[in-house]
């Protein structure tokens, strides 16, 4: 069982944002690599405390947590729980500025590598790819160092990628560490370059990246692909590709939140004396029965036929909702026969208590 993100940085509940980045940096500094040579449980330690920090600093990842624990990040294999899966240049890169000028971004080294910048695309899925989870391949054009190209130590920051400066002010001297300005934070400056890279030695080239995307994902959902952004210079770390689900319109099927909604038109003759009707759903067709006297706006439930909730906790439900079509035009037998059947009491609209009005029906259904 995992450990609970607040007592890893030894908080409660209620701390605030404040609280939490103070508590974090103490965990963190305690157990950083630098302090720590060689000290895998050391090392275990951070990343726990960057995955505990990654969590409760993020106000909606924060409230998820609260309330379903641990299992608001398993099974869809992103968007949180990032500590556990993330290297220790992507904690650095992420919550480095946490850690000031004092400590860098590696073992033993103190140095702190610069990160490529992230790229963003958008992937249109349909309702079916949705509820069954897809991979992906897609095409991205990412800067990648050139074939060729080589780096030197940066001499103005020693490889650091951060310059130390020391001020005398009334309280004493104070000491301040900035990006360095020769290197640009990476440490390492060009050396050698090809002709056809630009001025960092990169060029762009298309790679066909592979996206594993689960199922119950939600439109504007965004996932992360580490390490597929642009590349950095100097040997730096490679940025991310951010992945931006766009769910396309079925003709259908209405998605609300895990549920679905299905309109059955069936016709008066049908409705009288009861059928069954084959639909479409995105898990392939069903066959529902419809008893003798349906009522238009009753709702069948198929339980488990909508989509998969994303963290895991079962499937939605399709909601069919029946409607009972009444023809435009009718021809002259037809006409004379609904004429005779105005009279007859067996047409009577007669609803009784259990009848419940459409809104009574839809708060039934998620009551």
């Amino acid at each position: 069982m995992k450990d609970d993100f607040y007592d890893l940085l030894g908080i409660s509940k209620g701390a605030s944002a404040a609280e939490i980045k103070k508590a974090y940096r103490k965990k963190a500094i305690e157990c950083h690599p630098d302090k720590n040579p060689g000290d895998a449980q050391a090392e275990e330690r951070f990343k726990k405390a960057a995955e505990a920090y990654e969590i409760l600093s993020d106000p909606d990842k924060k409230a998820r947590y609260d309330q379903y624990g641990h299992q608001a990040f398993e099974g869809g294999g992103f968007g949180g729980g990032g500590g556990g899966g993330m290297n220790m240049d992507d904690i650095f890169s992420q919550f480095g500025d946490i850690f000031g000028g004092g400590f860098g971004g590696g073992f033993g080294g103190g140095q702190r590598r610069a990160k490529g910048s992230n790229l963003r695309i958008r992937v249109s899925l349909s309702l079916e790819e949705i509820a069954h989870g897809v991979e992906k391949k897609i095409k991205v054009k990412r800067k990648k160092q050139a074939p060729g190209t080589t780096y030197k130590t940066c001499s103005a920051c020693n490889g650091q990628g951060q310059v130390t400066r020391v001020q005398n002010t009334i309280l004493g001297r104070m000491q301040t560490a900035a990006t360095c300005g020769t290197c640009r934070g990476a440490g390492q400056i060009i050396d050698q370059r090809p002709s056809n890279a630009d001025a960092d030695g990169m060029v762009v080239l298309e790679e066909t990246v592979s996206i594993k995307i689960p199922a119950g994902v939600v439109d504007g959902m965004q996932l992360k692909v580490s390490g597929k952004g642009n590349d950095a210079p100097g040997n730096g770390v490679s940025g991310d590709l951010i992945v931006v689900i766009q769910e396309q319109d079925h003709p259908f099927l209405q998605r609300e939140g895990d549920n679905l909604h299905f309109d059955l038109y069936v016709s008066i003759s049908d409705a009288v004396l009861g059928t069954s009707k084959e639909i479409d759903t995105v898990s392939g067709k069903v066959r529902i029965k419809i008893e003798p006297g349906a009522q238009s706006g009753k709702i069948l439930r198929l339980r488990g036929k909508g989509i998969p909730s994303i963290n895991g906790y079962g499937s939605g439900d399709l909601l069919v909702h029946l409607n009972v079509w009444t023809p435009k035009t009718v021809s002259k037998e037809q006409r004379d026969f609904f004429e005779k059947m105005k009279d007859d009491g067996h047409f009577e609209p007669k609803p009784e208590k259990d009848d419940k009005s459409f809104f009574e029906k839809v708060k039934d259904m998620f009551s």
